[in-house]
């Protein structure tokens, strides 16, 4: 890794081979991107970003912002300890929205009033879906069937196959190839008539792949039907316009790119449109019209409230609040500028490094259609994410036989780009 932005340290993980004249240009090209980077500032807001340590996972779990420390630190002696239980009427009570609305003008372009932080990804899928098709199957009961590809990730599937099983619905699945994701002509032959809701992932988990959004979108509603986006791993890389692209609804995790911290808690996008027109399904006191009532019977509230069911995680939603400060500062658009450099580096540095050794490259080479991370295919993969770990080198594994190089813009440079995939050349077995 580097210290100023310059070459990476001799001493950072994979610096074997170094010096040997065969790949001088890699470290003169990583060396003047960072350089030239916009953002290279940023990198030293994050605790750990100055150790040789490298950090290939931030599509999984992003690096704590120092600020976010201090912010804890400071909730934990004025906000709760010094407050105690006023803090609800005080603040806290709206956090969610307020926190919801920024992550909604922040990463997702989003109007206000549309977007709350809430409960796990898991949770508010359920919610959305659950929500989405009852609606759908009411207005007009021939439309029954559930659209779902059968390479988005588990719990979108999973979560479908239930909510299928508990409606009487039917599961209509899109076949893709593991290093794409499911594009115009896919989607147009699996929706029609009896499609009540669609569920898509903008990023692909395993590949990377990043779909035209409002293209799909048209074509879900072309069919009369509702789309619900996962924006798990777009949102905070990948610049989303929830509102002009004319999504229905859409849930993200916050712990990736968002920098929430482990678990933190997920948000959802409900257009303005839908929104006193769903019944989510998880009726809990938060979400009533009248919070403090506590009346014998459930009656939702308007708007975004009644998407809320339990005690807001108040602690759980402060840290992404330094990350989405700092979208702000740097703009979503500068962040995907550098994503797309950062991402076609990685290809360069594994077609020059890796592919003589046997590695694919499992992600889109064309940037267009690449969200923020790269999936490296070979069959000794799962070994060498082990050996990798050993030594400080943080990617994950994806079956099958895939090494995913997260990179995220705000916290990783080329130079530890660079380094991490001479270790990943290092530990491939010969």
């Amino acid at each position: 890794m580097s210290t100023d932005g310059g070459t990476p340290r001799d001493t950072a993980p994979g610096a074997a081979g170094r010096g040997d004249g065969r790949h001088d240009g890699l470290e003169a090209e990583a060396s003047r991107l960072d350089a030239a980077d916009p953002l290279r500032a940023f990198r030293d807001e994050f605790v750990g970003a100055q150790t040789p340590l490298v950090y290939f996972d931030g599509n999984s779990l992003g690096r704590p912002p120092k600020a976010t420390a201090e912010r804890l630190d400071r909730f934990v002696r004025e906000e709760w300890g010094g407050r105690l239980i006023r803090g609800w009427d005080e603040a806290w009570m709206e956090l969610p929205f307020a926190i919801g609305d920024r992550v909604g003008r922040t990463a997702i372009g989003a109007a206000a009033g549309q977007t709350i932080i809430g409960d796990s990804t898991t949770v508010l899928l359920y919610k959305l879906i659950r929500a989405a098709f009852d609606a759908q199957h009411a207005a007009d009961p021939a439309r029954v069937e559930i659209v779902v590809d059968r390479d988005n990730f588990p719990t979108d599937r999973y979560l479908v196959e239930g909510i299928a099983a508990e409606r009487g619905a039917r599961v209509r699945w899109i076949d893709v190839a593991l290093d794409a994701g499911v594009d115009a002509a896919a989607l147009a032959g699996a929706v029609g008539p009896e499609t009540a809701v669609v569920v898509l992932s903008h990023v692909a988990y395993r590949s990377g792949y990043l779909t035209d959004a409002a293209s799909l979108t048209r074509i879900v509603h072309d069919a009369g039907a509702l789309v619900v986006w996962d924006l798990c791993h777009s949102a905070g890389s990948v610049p989303v316009e929830a509102d002009a692209w004319g999504f229905d609804l859409a849930v993200g995790c916050t712990y990736k790119y968002l920098n929430g911290g482990p678990g933190s808690p997920a948000f959802a996008y409900v257009a303005e449109r839908h929104q006193n027109a769903l019944a989510q399904p998880i009726q809990g006191w938060m979400g009533a019209a009248d919070v403090f009532a506590m009346g014998p019977e459930y009656r939702p509230a308007a708007g975004m409230r009644r998407f809320l069911s339990g005690t807001p995680p108040i602690v759980g939603m402060l840290a992404m609040q330094d990350t989405l400060e700092m979208i702000e500062r740097a703009s979503i658009e500068a962040i995907r500028e550098k994503s797309v450099a950062l991402t076609g580096f990685a290809i360069r540095v594994a077609d020059e490094l890796l592919a003589p050794l046997g590695v694919e490259v499992a992600s889109p080479r064309d940037a267009a259609e690449r969200g923020g991370h790269v999936t490296l295919s070979h069959p000794g993969m799962r070994a060498v994410t082990a050996a990798l770990w050993a030594q400080d080198v943080i990617p994950d594994y994806r079956d099958p036989g895939g090494l995913r190089i997260g990179l995220s813009p705000l916290s990783t440079s080329f130079a530890e780009t660079l380094a991490g995939l001479r270790a990943v050349a290092a530990a491939i077995p010969r």
